[in-house]
């Protein structure tokens, strides 16, 4: 896990010991909210607040805020470094840019492959076989659901959770909170005790390893002792049981991360009920295994989780909302062609119109962008020319009346446009899915909110859960059609009749789509004489993280911090939980590397 941001003592002191309620449990009287410590001194009018990198995502982040009177009034999201994969990938053969591609990122890796293959299959229109649609989706939808647990755990969850104060917490207290709240077996007073025993261990030797450089004891936690002894005990449960996630794709996939039974026209990896190196009859009886243990812990912990944290912080409904545009492209095509997740376009919130999704409409600008200047451009003629103008490192702040981010800006019909969980649960929601109305309602009728209050910091959070929810008790589904297709003899796993580039045309374009845990993920590629003339990836954290276009608008990070408050800009707490609730992952937008400087965490405030 990257560093967080340092605050001014290495050693995080306990949390506060107090029991004042200022909200009730989810089924339960026991206290999951409690005051915090006094207001620190209100900090001057206006200052400048540096956050270098943002850490616990993926990838290298500056954040840059104006704060006035503890209020965010203005920033900017400035991706530092430069990725360059569609430079690397010119003159190669477009069979082989799924591998390349996955290297993208060390955590969404499967879907930048999946995007590759739709591209390249689109250009010379290759349909796969049935059983490999399924293979992909169980593939893509495992990772889906292995991210989402493990970013609320451990990206964004020490956001909401401070772990020292859950020393305070009664362990019987705490086990009564779990049998609350859902049937999870590990609910008794000495599981609690243990965990904080061994937590007790790790705060006294001054080397808190997972959890050194939070913000402990800040303001703005919410949560009891007991709900935070709660959480802190199923962050560590969560970092086992991700193995059993993982072990779906190392079965489907070869390996993880970066899969490699992926193959342009289907998957590489044969179908057989009887073969010894197939998907065979046992290994769909350990998936099937592996798929109800994932799906226990999402519905028995994980969701019931996000529910307590989300009532004791409702007010987050309120903030980091952003413009209210949203896109999705849509995902897991079933065997009619229908998507399972819808594609849709939703604009100034408007959940009960969404437009349909025209890819022609997307655009990548870089008028605030360190590129050579250029027109907005479709990304099947996108150009990458990298031109740094800003200022020569180590320096305080950026020029953002100018160029100040490697991110380039994407417009739908020159909209910013956020994408993600929220954006495909709005999108199916106002097409009237009836399984994700019903979750959706299910969630809001808990927390007493309305579905335009999801437009917010805890609506993608709640979002994110539902989708985790219903994607887990998807996954069997699948697995069945698998099955079905083994029983029948529908065992066909590739089409190879354009394998040969003999067969292809001297030029081909295509584009391919996939909805990666992060949001929309577009690849392009153009194809001549057999080789990879032009190649652009549109990533989901692009989408969200851009600068402002050559229009000044800002992009959907930007507008979301917009009206947040901070309590102490030394520890911008508020700052994290907005931009962490889209789960940024800049590797998939930029390389990380500070070979000048050496330095890793930068709060600076002016």
């Amino acid at each position: 896990m990257k560093p967080r941001h340092t605050p001014e003592t290495p050693t995080p002191p306990v949390g506060p010991d107090t029991t004042a309620q200022v909200g009730q449990p989810y089924k339960t009287f026991l206290p999951i909210v409690t005051n915090g410590p006094a207001e620190p001194t209100p900090p001057p009018a206006t200052k400048r607040l540096v956050i270098d990198p943002l850490t616990r995502i993926e990838g290298h982040l500056r954040i840059e805020a104006q704060i006035e009177n503890g209020v965010v009034t203005d920033a900017w999201s400035c991706t530092m470094s430069f990725r360059g994969l569609e430079l690397i990938l010119k003159g190669r053969d477009p069979r082989d840019a799924w591998v390349f591609l996955q290297r993208v990122c060390g955590v969404c890796t499967t879907v930048h492959a999946l995007a590759s293959l739709r591209a390249v299959e689109n250009a010379l229109g290759i349909s796969i076989p049935d059983s490999a649609r399924i293979v992909r989706n169980l593939l893509a939808g495992s990772q889906m659901v292995h991210d989402h647990l493990i970013h609320f755990y451990h990206l964004h969850g020490p956001d909401w959770i401070d772990v020292p104060a859950a020393l305070s917490a009664d362990p019987a207290a705490t086990a009564a909170l779990q049998r609350s709240i859902s049937p999870w077996p590990n609910n008794t007073s000495a599981y609690f005790d243990t965990v904080k025993t061994r937590l007790g261990g790790l705060v006294g030797s001054g080397q808190l390893g997972l959890f050194a450089n939070g913000y402990w004891g800040h303001p703005a936690y919410k949560l009891s002792p007991e709900a935070n002894l709660l959480m802190t005990a199923h962050y560590l449960e969560a970092l086992t049981w991700q193995q059993d996630a993982v072990k779906i794709h190392a079965l489907l996939g070869g390996k993880n991360p970066h899969p490699q039974t992926y193959m342009v026209g289907g998957m590489a990896i044969p179908l057989d009920p009887n073969g010894s190196t197939a998907i065979n009859n046992t290994m769909v009886a350990a998936l099937r295994d592996l798929m109800t243990r994932v799906q226990t812990f999402v519905e028995q912990v994980f969701l019931p989780d996000v529910l307590m944290v989300g009532a004791a912080y409702k007010d987050w409904a309120g903030i980091g909302a952003g413009a209210g545009h949203l896109l999705a492209v849509g995902d897991y095509p079933g065997r009619d062609g229908t998507l399972w997740l819808p594609s849709g376009v939703i604009t100034d919130r408007n959940i009960g119109d969404v437009a349909n999704l025209d890819q022609a409409r997307i655009t990548e600008e870089v008028a605030r962008s360190w590129y050579d200047d250029s027109a907005p451009l479709h990304p099947s003629g996108g150009v990458t020319a990298p031109r740094y103008t800003g200022p020569t490192p180590p320096f305080d702040t950026l020029d953002v009346s100018a160029k100040y981010s490697y991110g380039k800006a994407p417009r739908y019909g020159g909209i910013p446009m956020e994408v993600g969980p929220l954006a495909r649960m709005l999108v199916a929601y106002g097409r009237s899915n009836p399984t994700v109305r019903s979750a959706m309602d299910g969630a809001l009728g808990h927390l007493g909110l309305n579905p335009g209050q999801l437009f917010s910091a805890l609506g993608r959070i709640v979002a994110r859960a539902v989708e985790t929810k219903l994607l887990a008790a998807q996954l069997p589904v699948w697995l069945g059609e698998l099955e079905e297709n083994m029983r029948s003899g529908n065992l066909s796993m590739l089409d190879s009749s354009r394998w040969d580039p003999q067969t292809w045309p001297a030029s081909a374009e295509g584009f391919g789509f996939t909805e990666a845990p992060r949001g929309a993920l577009g690849h392009w590629i153009k194809i001549e004489g057999g080789k990879i003339a032009n190649y652009q990836a549109v990533v989901p954290s692009t989408w969200n993280g851009s600068p402002r276009d050559g229009q000044g608008l800002r992009g959907p990070w930007e507008q979301a911090l917009v009206g947040t408050p901070v309590a102490d800009p030394a520890r911008p707490v508020e700052i994290l939980r907005v931009v962490h609730s889209y789960d940024p992952c800049m590797a998939c937008a930029v390389h990380i590397v500070d070979p000048k400087t050496g330095e890793t965490t930068s709060i600076k405030v002016r």
